[in-house]
């Protein structure tokens, strides 16, 4: 199956690229090991970023990724922020203003890992603040949540895909309703 939605827009497309290098809903995770996790990297990040990485530094990109899932998703967790914050004290430096006088925060250098995840916790901190983050949602079906960006008129957008998570959603809340049974909470 293919996600039926664009591509979220620049700069969005990296964190959105990002959270979904796992698909949840197919037990697909380009990063099961050190190779897939490499092979990955290499592609979405450039080759030194896949040379720096060991099983350690791939532990934390995994943990990185899901507290940025569980962020989109509104979590108000102490551990996801804590695993944010500890990522962009390693990996950013204090925000910086361009010549031209738009807002920067910079990584802080020391490796091309650490360039890395430093950009894409400084869109993501760049992005919320302009206030378009709120675009970039996770899917409402637990088994799925692949990270999507909502282009709806009204930012209403709940499933990646109404051909899949949105209509087994919707068959089964049909046969509750049939069966008289309710669930009490999100199918």
């Amino acid at each position: 199956m293919s996600y039926d939605r664009p591509a979220a827009p620049e700069p969005l497309a990296r964190v959105e690229e990002f959270c979904n290098s796992a698909r949840f809903l197919y037990d697909q995770d380009a990063w099961a090991d050190l190779t897939g996790a490499r092979e990955w990297l290499a592609a979405h990040a450039g080759p030194a970023t896949a040379g720096e990485i060991d099983d350690h530094g791939l532990a934390e990109l995994v943990r990185l990724r899901e507290a940025i899932r569980d962020h989109l998703d509104g979590s108000t967790a102490a551990q996801v922020h804590d695993t944010l914050n500890t990522h962009a004290e390693r990996s950013l430096r204090p925000p910086r203003w361009s010549p031209d006088g738009m807002p920067l925060i910079p990584p802080a250098g020391g490796s091309a890992l650490g360039e890395f995840v430093g950009g894409l916790l400084a869109t993501l901190a760049l992005e919320e603040v302009a206030g378009r983050r709120d675009r970039l949602k996770v899917c409402g079906s637990p088994d799925c949540r692949w990270v999507f960006y909502d282009r709806s008129p009204g930012n209403k957008g709940v499933w990646c895909s109404m051909r899949t998570c949105g209509a087994r959603h919707k068959m089964r809340a049909m046969r509750e309703r049939r069966s008289g049974g309710s669930s009490g909470g999100q199918a």
